[in-house]
């Protein structure tokens, strides 16, 4: 085959690959850029925590271990997240004793204090940003096994296109510093280059890495080619992955445990005086029980690492900074903390933001790239229903999803407090009012054309989203005006995105509107083919 054949299939290869999952992919950038910021918006959609960093985490310590114990003196165990680095909330949970002849019991529990008081304050129920973050890859509604295997099919389809893309593009770092406007097709394809080619690395790592994020899901028969079939061949693999402690020698005579606090003054003595990310101790009130300690931060691109002690002596038993991985698991450790971002600071994480909202915008223009050369085929050949459909889709998918991600902050805001399953309608309105912007443009097909369309969902994604500080300001103390005052930067910044969120989308409907009033006649192929042929040029391929 010969190159000019050879680029010919990469370029059919790199438009299908990017097209048939396309909208799932914009959905996994979006949320997924989100991720990199879900502590600051956890903060903003739990505006009742209250904050003090002032006040050493010995201290709040002592004040969880007494709340717990008046609340969960049976419980099998504690956990205690203080409020250090990202994490604003101080934190305790418990899991209740598992009652062998009745099955009851066992669930895991949590509250929130005050950092000043020790005592427990009121929270409003929210899956937050974690939630969003996850749906990059577990979806929602679904199995999560399922999820994984769809996530990882599209993450792979996202591969193919990254490399195609690089092979049909001789000249892609020229391409790249082109940018031509207003010459319809040729600007959506220089924007398209653009918006691949600058964050090209950030996509080629993030796309490698969420693939082996999964990989133990997707691909279980490698665990299965040295470790067996057996039913425990499977944990024996996470056991010499992880290395944790050997537990087999477990005991459940009852036995007094050491204080938590104990622990702490052992780790601050011992390690420099490093901040904790949470302590826990599990099978409380028993010969097996064991002290896990999480600590705060990173150095390089690893975590500082967890540390276990004997809940009987007080002995340390393992420390994960010690133990020596493998070459492969190193590899692996260092792609996964490289796509989460986690040991990122605030810079780095812009730039890992925006990259991700590139990555959006690069499915977003192939998608519409595409559509709009077959649009001008349709002016020749007819209306074709299945272009329509399309073009509806990218509409209530590019605009769209935006507009649920909005309606999901705005459910924050707008459910009382005290709502039952209010975590789970938070997320139920984000789905629903998606639902609503896909099929919105076969409701109206009727009376508004694409260009109107377009307007429409843009418009309302400004107001969505630039209204939030407002809404933020109506029915909370934590508003911008107190949190500018406060230095409170999460809460402002949360709300300062918003604003730029919606100037952006205000911008763009402005853009099509421009557009459309330039034109003297406005086709749209979704008219009859008599009616199209009146004209020789068609506006929606300009925008």
């Amino acid at each position: 085959m010969n190159d000019g054949g050879f680029r010919l299939s990469m370029n059919w290869l790199h438009t299908w690959s990017g097209l048939v999952l396309g909208g799932l992919l914009y959905f996994i950038f979006i949320t997924g850029a989100i991720g990199y910021f879900t502590k600051e918006i956890d903060r903003w959609m739990r505006p009742e925590i209250a904050i003090d960093k002032t006040i050493d985490q010995a201290q709040l310590l002592v004040k969880a271990e007494k709340r717990l114990a008046q609340i969960a003196p049976d419980a099998s165990s504690w956990s205690v997240s203080f409020p250090s680095g990202r994490n604003f909330s101080l934190m305790i949970g418990w899991k209740s004793p598992l009652n062998e002849e009745t099955g009851q019991g066992g669930e895991r529990q949590q509250e929130y204090l005050d950092p000043q008081t020790g005592q427990a304050i009121t929270v409003r129920d929210t899956g937050g940003g974690r939630l969003l973050y996850r749906m990059h890859y577990r979806l929602h509604y679904m199995p999560v096994i399922l999820a994984y295997i769809i996530t990882s099919l599209a993450t792979m389809f996202m591969l193919v296109a990254l490399i195609t893309g690089i092979v049909i593009h001789k000249k892609i770092f020229i391409e790249f510093f082109t940018f031509r406007p207003g010459k319809k097709q040729r600007s959506w394809l220089d924007m398209h280059n653009i918006l691949s080619v600058l964050p090209l690395p950030f996509h080629l790592m993030i796309t490698y890495s969420g693939l082996l994020f999964l990989m133990f899901t997707t691909m279980p028969v490698v665990i299965n080619a040295s470790y067996g079939f057996d039913e425990g061949s499977r944990d024996r693999f996470f056991a010499e992955r992880s290395s944790r402690v050997d537990e087999k020698d477990r005991t459940s005579n009852a036995a007094e445990n050491v204080s938590l606090s104990s622990i702490l003054q052992q780790l601050e003595q011992g390690s420099g005086n490093k901040p904790l990310s949470w302590i826990e101790i599990e099978n409380r009130g028993q010969e097996s029980a064991k002290v896990t300690v999480a600590l705060q931060g990173f150095t390089g691109l690893s975590r500082d690492g967890r540390l276990t002690y004997s809940g009987i002596s007080g002995e340390l038993l393992y420390d994960s900074s010690a133990v020596q991985q493998g070459g492969g698991q190193q590899f692996r450790t260092v792609m996964i903390n490289l796509h989460e971002g986690l040991f990122a600071g605030i810079g780095l994480r812009w730039i890992y933001f925006i990259s991700s909202l590139m990555g959006a915008g690069m499915i977003a223009t192939g998608m519409i790239l595409w559509v709009g050369k077959r649009r001008l085929k349709a002016q020749k050949l007819g209306v074709s229903k299945g272009l329509i459909l399309v073009e509806y889709l990218n509409i209530g998918t590019i605009a769209g999803f935006p507009i649920a991600i909005a309606a999901y902050f705005w459910a924050n805001r707008l459910l009382p407090v005290g709502f039952k399953d209010r975590a789970d309608w938070e997320i139920n309105t984000l789905f629903i009012t998606w639902a609503i912007m896909l099929i919105y443009p076969v409701l109206v097909a009727k009376k508004r054309s694409l260009y109107q369309l377009w307007i429409d969902q843009l418009w309302l994604a400004a107001i969505a989203f630039s209204c939030l500080p407002l809404l933020n300001f109506l029915t909370t103390d934590k508003h911008l005006a107190i949190s500018l005052v406060q230095q409170d930067w999460s809460m402002a910044g949360f709300d300062l995105s918003m604003l730029g969120l919606g100037l952006c989308f205000y911008f763009a409907a402005q853009k099509v509107r421009n557009k459309r009033s330039h034109k003297a006649v406005e086709k749209d192929i979704t008219k009859p083919k008599q009616t199209q042929l009146k004209n020789k040029r068609d506006p929606l391929a300009t925008h």
